[in-house]
């Protein structure tokens, strides 16, 4: 009985490392990164404020980077109006 003890524990240690070596490199794509949480901290209206609270990070930051995006993309039309 001790036997299968010795060998099943490291066993079942391993493959559960195993499973969650690939539980993390699935959560590093999804997450969120540290410098955009403190951008949003910083910058954030209260719109964004508001979506953070009754919807969490992901839907808060969704809405920061469409503002964002938007401020760019008129910052080019007026460039491409000029010239």
């Amino acid at each position: 009985m001790t036997v299968w003890f010795v060998v099943a524990v490291p066993l079942v240690m391993m493959f559960f490392a195993l499973a969650m070596e690939r539980v993390e490199s699935r959560l590093k794509h999804v997450a969120v990164q540290e410098e955009e949480v403190e951008e949003f901290l910083e910058q954030a209206r209260p719109n964004e404020v508001r979506a953070l609270y009754g919807h969490g990070i992901g839907r808060a930051l969704e809405l920061f980077r469409l503002r964002r995006l938007g401020g760019r993309a008129a910052k080019l039309r007026s460039r491409r109006a000029r010239g």
